[in-house]
C-alpha cells in the first residue's frame, strides 16, 4: 500500500513531533526541525504496518463522549472509594456480558478502554465469535441493566463517531 501524501496520518505525525519535542524537553531551532522531520518522516516509513487512518465524522460526538467519560471516571472514582473505605459495605461483584453492535476494530478497542477505564469496571475479554465483550464489575446488582447503560453511555456515540 503506498503512502497518500504528504502527511498520510497527520495525528499520528503531530504526536510523533510532540512526544520529541517532549522528550527533549526545549522549542530551540533544532529540535523543532527535527520534531518537523521525525513527524514527517516516520509515519511514511511505518505506513504498510499502520491501519487505515480514521475518518472521525462527527467532532461534537467526540467532545460529548469525552465529557461523559470524564464525568463517570470522576463518579466512579467517587462511588469505588465509599465502597472501599467504608467497613460494612458488601459489593456485589458480577459479570456483565456487553453484546457488541459495533464493527470497527478501533471503535471495539476504544469501548473496551473506556470501561476499564471507569474505575469498578474492567473490560476482560473481547469475544469476536459471541461478539460481547465480557466485563467484571465491583458492585452489580442488576448485569442487563449495567450493560445497556454502557451501550447507551459509549457505545451509541462511538456508533456514530464511527459509523
Amino acid at each position: 500500500m503506498k503512502p497518500r501524501g504528504l502527511l498520510s496520518h497527520p495525528l499520528l505525525s503531530l504526536q510523533v513531533a510532540a512526544a520529541w519535542l517532549l522528550l527533549r524537553q526545549s522549542l530551540a531551532p533544532g529540535n523543532l526541525i527535527t520534531a518537523a522531520l521525525l513527524g514527517l518522516l516516520l509515519p511514511r516509513l511505518l505506513h504498510g504496518f499502520l491501519p487505515e487512518p480514521v475518518r472521525v465524522r462527527r467532532w461534537g460526538t467526540v467532545l460529548r463522549l469525552l465529557g461523559v467519560v470524564l464525568w463517570d471516571i470522576v463518579k466512579s472514582n467517587l462511588i469505588v472509594a465509599r465502597i472501599v473505605l467504608s467497613p460494612g459495605s458488601r459489593p456485589q461483584p458480577a459479570w456483565v456480558p456487553v453484546p457488541l453492535d459495533l464493527e470497527h476494530p478501533l471503535a471495539i478497542t476504544l469501548f473496551a478502554g473506556i470501561i476499564t477505564t471507569t474505575p469498578g469496571t474492567v473490560s476482560c475479554v473481547v469475544d469476536a465469535r459471541r461478539r460481547q465483550i465480557l466485563v467484571h464489575a465491583l458492585d452489580c446488582t442488576d448485569a442487563a441493566a449495567a450493560a445497556a447503560d454502557m451501550k447507551a453511555r459509549y457505545e451509541a456515540p462511538l456508533k456514530e463517531i464511527f459509523g
